[in-house]
C-alpha cells in the first residue's frame, strides 16, 4: 500500500497529527510543516505477505506507523512515538475511539533515560563533529603517505618531505627496507648509494596507502631511519572520507545558518539535543510526555546562537547529572509491560476489523 492509497482509505487511519516543531511550539518564520500518524493494514494484508510497519510520502515529511509497529516502538520508549502518542489536543487532525485504549502512562518507564537522554547525546556527538569540523577544516587536496613520515635528524625528527628536499632527492628514487623489532620504523637508502639498478621508491605514487620496500645490496650503510605514522595516516584518511561525505551531503541553508551566527555548531540541532533532555527529566519527574514546550524561549535562544558551545557542554552535563539522579529516585517501572502491550494490539485489531 502506497501512500497515496492509503490517503485514498481513511478509515485506515487511527491517527492524524501535525508535528515536528509545530507541535513542540518551536516553529519559526519558514518551519515545514510535518505530519505523523498511526494506521492499520486492511485485514487481508496482513494475513498475507505483505505486511507493511511504516508508509511516507515522497518528501518524508509526512509518515504513518503501522498500529503493530508503533505499539513495538511504544515498547521501547521511542521518543518519536510517545511524542505522537502525547501530541496535544489543537494538532490532532483525527483520533479514532481505540485510540483511547492506548495510554502514554502505561508505557512510560526508566528506558526513557536512555532512549531519550541517549538520542540527545547522539545528537551532542554530531555537534561535536560539526563543531570541529567548522574550527579544523581539512584541505580540498587530500595528503599522501609522505606526510606522515619523519627521519631522525640531529637529536630529533624532521618530515620526510623536509629532508629530501635538503638532500635534493626525491622520494621515488630512495628505498626503504625494514628495522627489524621496530614497528613502521624503517632505514632509508639513496640512489647514490647504488653502483648499478634502481630503489623501487618509498610509496608506488600518490594514492598509495602504505609505503614499500626496495631490494637493497648487503654492506651498504643507511643514510636514514624513517618512521611511518601509520596510526595518524588511518586516523585521517578516515576524517577526510567523513568530511567530504559531510560536505557533500550537508544541508547548505542549515550550514550557512551555522556560519551566520559564528558559534561553530548547528544550532537547531543543540535546540533538540536541550529539548529531549529537558523532555528526559520531566518524564522522571512527572511521569508524561510534555510536546508543547514552554521553555519555547531559552530554546529559541539556542537555535539562534546565544550561547558558546563551550557554555552549552558544560549545560549537558549538569543536565545529565540531574537526570540520572531524577531516574533513581523516580517510581517509574524499570521497562513497559509487553504483555500488556501484545494483548492491547490483539484488543485494537480485533475490534477494529469487527467494525468492517
Amino acid at each position: 500500500m502506497t501512500y497515496e492509497q492509503l490517503k485514498q482509505r481513511n478509515e485506515l487511519i487511527l491517527l492524524d497529527c501535525i508535528s515536528g516543531s509545530t507541535a513542540y511550539n518551536l516553529n519559526v518564520a519558514g518551519s515545514d510543516v510535518d505530519k505523523k500518524g498511526i494506521f492499520i493494514m486492511p485485514q487481508k494484508q496482513l494475513y498475507g505477505f505483505e505486511r507493511q510497519d511504516q508508509i511516507a510520502n515522497t518528501s518524508n515529511d509526512e509518515v504513518y506507523f503501522e498500529i503493530g509497529r508503533f505499539l513495538e516502538l511504544l515498547t521501547k520508549n521511542n521518543p518519536n512515538i510517545l511524542e505522537l502518542l502525547s501530541t496535544p489536543k489543537e494538532h490532532v487532525l483525527f483520533r479514532h475511539s481505540l485510540m483511547d485504549l492506548i495510554k502514554p502512562e502505561n508505557f512510560l518507564s526508566k528506558l526513557c533515560m536512555d532512549t531519550f537522554a541517549g538520542y540527545a547525546q547522539t545528537q551532542i556527538k554530531k555537534a561535536r563533529g560539526l563543531n570541529k569540523k567548522i574550527n579544523k577544516p581539512l584541505d580540498a587536496e587530500r595528503k599522501s603517505v609522505l606526510d606522515f613520515c619523519f627521519v631522525i635528524y640531529n637529536n630529533g625528527s624532521i618530515p620526510l618531505k623536509e629532508w629530501l628536499t635538503e638532500h635534493r632527492l626525491t622520494q621515488e628514487e630512495c628505498g626503504l627496507v625494514n628495522l627489524d623489532h621496530f614497528r613502521n620504523v624503517y632505514l632509508l637508502y639513496h640512489p647514490k648509494q647504488l653502483l648499478q639498478g634502481r630503489f623501487k621508491g618509498i610509496t608506488s605514487g600518490p594514492d598509495a596507502d602504505d609505503v614499500q620496500l626496495s631490494a637493497v645490496p648487503k654492506g651498504i650503510e643507511n643514510s636514514a631511519v624513517m618512521n611511518f605514522n601509520k596510526d595518524s595516516y588511518s586516523i585521517y584518511c578516515r576524517e577526510y572520507k567523513e568530511y567530504q561525505e559531510w560536505e557533500e551531503k550537508r544541508n547548505e541553508q542549515r550550514y550557512q545558518s551555522t556560519l551566520s551566527h559564528g558559534k561553530s555548531y548547528d544550532a537547531k540541532n543543540m535546540m533538540h539535543t536541550f529539548r529531549l533532555l529537558n523532555m528526559a527529566e520531566e518524564i522522571a519527574l512527572q511521569q508524561q510526555v510534555i510536546v508543547k514546550r514552554d521553555d519555547r524561549d531559552f530554546l529559541l535562544k539556542i537555535r539562534n546562537g546565544e550561547f558558546e558551545f563551550d557554555n552549552l557542554m558544560r549545560m549537558v552535563e549538569e543536565k545529565m547529572e540531574q537526570i540520572k539522579s531524577a531516574y533513581e529516585k523516580s517510581s517509574l517501572p524499570e521497562r513497559p509491560d509487553i504483555q500488556m502491550s501484545e494483548e492491547l494490539l490483539i484488543q485494537i485489531r480485533g475490534q477494529f476489523y469487527s467494525l468492517i
